[in-house]
C-alpha cells in the first residue's frame, strides 16, 4: 500500500526525467531498512523505475547497517559488490578510508554530466559527508536527529504546561520530578541511543568537541577529548536522577527499554530519533508533544545545533559506465523536491533539501502535523561549527559500544562520570590507533 501511495504522490515528477527505450540495465541497491521503512524504500525505487525504461533499480535488504556493510565488504572481495550501499553515519570514516572501493558522488555526477547541486542540501547534512575540500562523497538519503517526545496527558496531570516542553536540563529535571511526585507516571524520562543522544549530540548542542582534528574531519590522526567537566557532570546527573525514578536507564546501544516505557505511559518523556515519529504516533494512545533536546544554560554557546544520524548512499567501484550512468540518474531522481518531501513526510526523516522543506511547508504538512518540523528547526538553529558539523572517526561502531558500556557503569554506580569519560576516551583512542594501523 505504501508503495502505491508513494508512487501516486510523485507521479508528477515523471515528466522531469527523460524516458529511454533501450534494454534495461540493473542497478543493485543494498540497504538496511526492514518493515514499513523497507516498503517505503522499495516504493522509491519502483517510482524511479516507472519514470523510464533504460535502468532498473533493484533494492535488496541486507540486515542491520553493520550487517549490510560487512556483507558488502565480503562481496567486494568476491567482485560481487552492489552498485549502491546504504551506510549509517558512523561508517563514514571507514568508507572514506576505503580508497579504490568508493566512487565519490560529486565525481560520479560530473563524469556523467547529470545535474546535481550540493548547495541545495542543508549545511548540517552535507557537511557530514564532504571531504576537506567540500566535495560530497555520498548521497544523503535518510537523515535524522534526536528530539524529545513527551506525553502531553502526563504533563497535564502533573500540573505542567502540555504545550511547553522543558528547554534546559534544570527545567527537564523539575518536570521529571513533578511527573513522579504527582503520580502522573512512575518515571520522569528515559532515553534511547545513550551515546548518540547523551554524548555525541550533547556535545554538538553545547558546542564542545568530541575529538581533535575537528571531530576527525581534518584527519584520522585524531584523539577523543570528550572527558570534560560538562560531559562528566551530565552523566553524574543522569545517575543521580535515577533516585526516585526521575530518570530511567533505557539500556545501552539502541536503548531497547526506552520507547516501550514511553508507550506504556511509564515515563513522561523520552529522547530518540526524529525518524521514530511515525512509530511514536502509531504506538501511543495519548497526545504526543515534540521538543528540542535540553541544554545547560551555564555552558557558553548552548544551544548550538544537533547532528544527524541515519545513513547515506555510497557508490562502489567495479561496474560499467552504463551502470554508473543509471546510478547517477537515480540520484537525480532522488534529488527532486517532490521525492524528498514525500520521503520526509512518510518516514519522519529530515527534509534534507531546502526545496523539499519549502514544498512540505507549502503543502500545509507542518500546519496539519504540529511538531513535525522540530527536527529541522533544531538542526538548523545555528550554522554548524567544527564541534557541531558531525563526527568522522574510524572504528566508531565499536567505540559507540565502549561509550555505552562506560555510561552504564555510571548508571550502576560503579564509576563516576569523570572516571567513565576518562576510560571511554582511553579505550576509544586505542581503537582509533587500531583503525589507523589497519589503513597502512
Amino acid at each position: 500500500m505504501k508503495k502505491q501511495v508513494f508512487g501516486a504522490c510523485i507521479a508528477a515528477t515523471t515528466a522531469l526525467t527523460p524516458v529511454w527505450a533501450n534494454a534495461q540495465t540493473t542497478i543493485n541497491w543494498w540497504h538496511a531498512m526492514g518493515g514499513e521503512l523497507g516498503e517505503l524504500l522499495e516504493g522509491v525505487a519502483e517510482s524511479f523505475n516507472e519514470t523510464q525504461d533504460e535502468f532498473r533499480v533493484v533494492p535488496s535488504y541486507r540486515g542491520t547497517y553493520t550487517e549490510a556493510m560487512t556483507g558488502a565488504i565480503a562481496a567486494f572481495r568476491a567482485n560481487q559488490q552492489p552498485h549502491i550501499l546504504q551506510v549509517f553515519e558512523v561508517g563514514t570514516g571507514t568508507m572514506m578510508a576505503a580508497e579504490g572501493a568508493i566512487y565519490p558522488i560529486y565525481q560520479l555526477m560530473d563524469d556523467f554530466d547529470v545535474p546535481f547541486d550540493p548547495s541545495a542540501y542543508l549545511d548540517t547534512v552535507v557537511s557530514y559527508y564532504t571531504d576537506p575540500n567540500g566535495n560530497l562523497l555520498s548521497f544523503p538519503f535518510n537523515s535524522s536527529t534526536p528530539i524529545m517526545y513527551y506525553n502531553k496527558d502526563v504533563f497535564e496531570a502533573a500540573g505542567l504546561d502540555p504545550e511547553t516542553p522543558p528547554a534546559t536540563w534544570a527545567e527537564a529535571e523539575a518536570a521529571a520530578r513533578a511527573i513522579v511526585e504527582s503520580g502522573a507516571a512512575p518515571c520522569g524520562f528515559t532515553t534511547s541511543w545513550p551515546s548518540w543522544v547523551m554524548l555525541e549530540n550533547f556535545s554538538a548542542w553545547h558546542n564542545i568537541p568530541l575529538g581533535t582534528q575537528a571531530n576527525g574531519f581534518e584527519g584520522f590522526d585524531t584523539e577523543f577529548v570528550f572527558n570534560n567537566d560538562h560531559v562528566a557532570r551530565h552523566w553524574d546527573n543522569l545517575a543521580a536522577w535515577q533516585d526516585g525514578n526521575v530518570f530511567r536507564w533505557g539500556g545501552p546501544g539502541p536503548g531497547p527499554d526506552a520507547f516501550p516505557a514511553f508507550y506504556a505511559g511509564e515515563c513522561g518523556f523520552v529522547f530518540g530519533s526524529s525518524a521514530s515519529r511515525a512509530g511514536v504516533l502509531a504506538n501511543s494512545d495519548f497526545n504526543v508533544g515534540f521538543g528540542f533536546q535540553p541544554y545547560y544554560d551555564d555552558i557558553e554557546g548552548a544551544p548550538q545545533n544537533t547532528i544527524i544520524g541515519g545513513a547515506t548512499l555510497w557508490v562502489l567501484t567495479g561496474h560499467t559506465d552504463e551502470e554508473y550512468e543509471g546510478t547517477a540518474r537515480f540520484f537525480e531522481f532522488l534529488s527532486q523536491p517532490e521525492v524528498q518531501a514525500q520521503w520526509h513526510q512518510d518516514t519522519g526523516y529530515l527534509p534534507i533539501t531546502q526545496a523539499s522543506f519549502d514544498l512540505t511547508t507549502e503543502q500545509g504538512y507542518y500546519e496539519a502535523n504540529p511538531g513535525a518540523d522540530t527536527s529541522i528547526r533544531q538542526m538548523t538553529l545555528n550554522p554548524p561549527t567544527e564541534n557541531s558539523s558531525g563526527l568522522r572517526f574510524g572504528n566508531f561502531v565499536q567505540i559507540r559500544d565502549v561509550i555505552s558500556e562506560e555510561m552504564e557503569a555510571v548508571m550502576s554506580g560503579s564509576k563516576s562520570g569523570q572516571q567513565a569519560a576518562d576510560d571511554a576516551v582511553r579505550r576509544g583512542n586505542a581503537l582509533l590507533r587500531e583503525f589507523e594501523a589497519s589503513m597502512n
